[in-house]
């Protein structure tokens, strides 16, 4: 049972999560549910939300305190969905690209219309699934320190959380395919460093006076303040095969924001915006099968090794809050397990190729 309590002294900050999760159908294939989920949706099913298209639903749980508490919640809110799936012939399936080739049906509210009236291809073409962390901060003062601090680290979440090796029913021989057809959208990808809030927030509104997005909620950094909760919200992870893993990541997320806040009064690193972009690149290439790029040294190196760093600089945060025992453990099933995208890979192996049984195993794994 994962178990987490703080002993540092100080109240553990609240994370929530929400999950972007497939539809399909009992031949593995995405199907347009999400209209009629929503339509008949039950108080107990927890809370559901529209994504850009018909054949995927976003889970939401509430903010919790403790890492036992974040894994429940994740774990409820899958089973949430699946219930009001089960109403439709339906199964929720955490990967964040479809295996089998899909022509996605955009979802019939305005926004969405305009967003693929707008962006063209790179609208129609968005089914893609992802997992964001919100973790609490005091303030948009506290949220821009932890911003200009943490993205070093958001690589190794990305590589932690490789979830998609297939696009339109070929492999794509990425881990991580979402990773790039997410990064078509002009706001996504990372950040440089803000310094205050006012420079973040001036920011944000230059890139809505420029007219090129909708609103701020097209500000897709790779972290970014949430436009409607007190939270840092780290968006740059797939959406994660098992609910194990999407627990690891939640950890994670609140030891690198913990971390951050600690150190607000010391100098931000200065990295280069294309340093960043390229190590979110080879982090999505490979996920944990190859070298990352170390952010202490930017140069590449084993994936464990990255990791294991990783697990260094948010150590005392994981120490103080009781969870280091706990993450890792559960790292060490992710590695004994293998990424999402190589499990994929290797049902697929073991299924002839047969994309619509790796689709069905995932369900499985979703809930599993």
């Amino acid at each position: 049972m994962v178990t987490g309590t703080a002993t540092g002294g100080g109240a553990l900050r609240t994370v929530g999560v929400e999950e972007e999760l497939m539809l399909v159908g009992p031949d593995g294939a995405p199907i347009a549910r999400a209209k009629d989920m929503l339509g008949s949706a039950e108080p107990a099913d927890g809370p559901l939300e529209y994504e850009l298209m018909e054949e995927q639903i976003e889970t939401a749980s509430p903010p919790r305190s403790t890492l036992e508490d974040i894994a429940a919640a994740i774990r409820e809110g899958r089973a949430g969905a699946q219930a009001a799936a089960d109403r439709h012939d339906a199964r929720i399936v955490a990967v964040g690209t479809s295996p089998l080739a899909i022509a996605g049906t955009t979802v019939a509210k305005l926004r969405y219309l305009l967003a693929r009236a707008e962006f063209g291809l790179t609208a129609r073409e968005q089914l893609t699934s992802g997992c964001h962390v919100h973790v609490a901060v005091a303030d948009d003062a506290e949220g821009v320190a932890v911003l200009d601090r943490i993205g070093p680290w958001l690589a190794p979440l990305l590589a932690l959380s490789a979830n998609s090796p297939y696009w339109m029913g070929v492999d794509s021989e990425y881990a991580s395919f979402r990773s790039q057809v997410w990064s078509r959208w002009h706001t996504a990808g990372p950040t440089r460093r803000f310094g205050t809030p006012e420079a973040y927030h001036e920011a944000v509104e230059r890139l809505i006076a420029s007219e090129t997005i909708l609103d701020e909620g097209m500000v897709y950094f790779d972290a970014r303040l949430s436009a409607r909760y007190p939270t840092v919200e780290i968006r740059v992870a797939d959406v994660c095969l098992s609910a194990d893993t999407a627990t690891l990541l939640a950890a994670l997320a609140r030891g690198l924001v913990e971390t951050a806040a600690r150190a607000a009064d010391s100098p931000a690193p200065d990295v280069p915006v294309e340093i960043l972009r390229v190590a979110l690149w080879r982090a999505g290439r490979s996920g944990l099968s190859g070298a990352l790029l170390d952010p202490r040294t930017w140069r590449p190196a084993p994936a464990h090794d990255v990791v294991g760093a990783l697990i260094g600089h948010v150590r005392e945060a994981l120490v103080d809050a009781g969870e280091l025992d706990v993450v890792t453990e559960l790292l060490g099933e992710l590695w004994a397990g293998g990424d999402g995208a190589s499990r994929q890979r290797a049902w697929a192996a073991e299924a002839d190729g047969d994309l619509g049984a790796v689709a069905l195993r995932a369900a499985d794994a979703t809930l599993g």
